[in-house]
């Protein structure tokens, strides 16, 4: 992935959220390495409960860094009621309130198959070979 600096685009890792404070550490970490690997392309988080920032007040803080397109990435394993049903109502309301704003909602990370290989993988012990075998 080479994203154009010059883009208006960013991304927003969506996910549930926690009374756990420990329980974002894992999207906190996607976030930042997308950071590093990709310096150009704005990336944030947000989450559905229990946790801040939720998804609003980070589109609302994407616009104001100038970005016209938000991808939205549901870091979900699973699909359930809050990937099916509620991020997407989230999603028009906000297409609606923003008008300006395009929104791309990815399917929930979980169902990609690079990711069902990778948890393979993990699960297997060979998390650390060539991806090939």
């Amino acid at each position: 992935m080479n994203p154009n600096p010059n883009t208006q685009e960013g991304v927003v890792l969506f996910a549930h959220g926690s009374r756990d404070p420990l329980w974002r550490l894992p999207i906190d970490a996607v976030a930042r390495q997308m950071s590093a690997l990709w310096p150009g392309l704005p990336v944030a988080v947000a989450f559905l409960e229990l946790t801040e920032p939720d998804l609003p007040s980070t589109v609302e803080a994407m616009m104001k860094q100038g970005l016209s397109q938000l991808r939205i990435v549901p870091m979900f394993l699973g699909v359930g009621r809050h990937a099916r049903e509620d991020l997407p109502e989230m999603v028009r309301g906000l297409s609606q309130a923003y008008p300006q704003m395009r929104f791309e909602l990815v399917p929930a990370i979980g169902e990609h198959p690079a990711m069902t290989t990778l948890m393979a993988r993990i699960a297997a012990g060979l998390e650390h070979q060539d991806i090939d075998r």
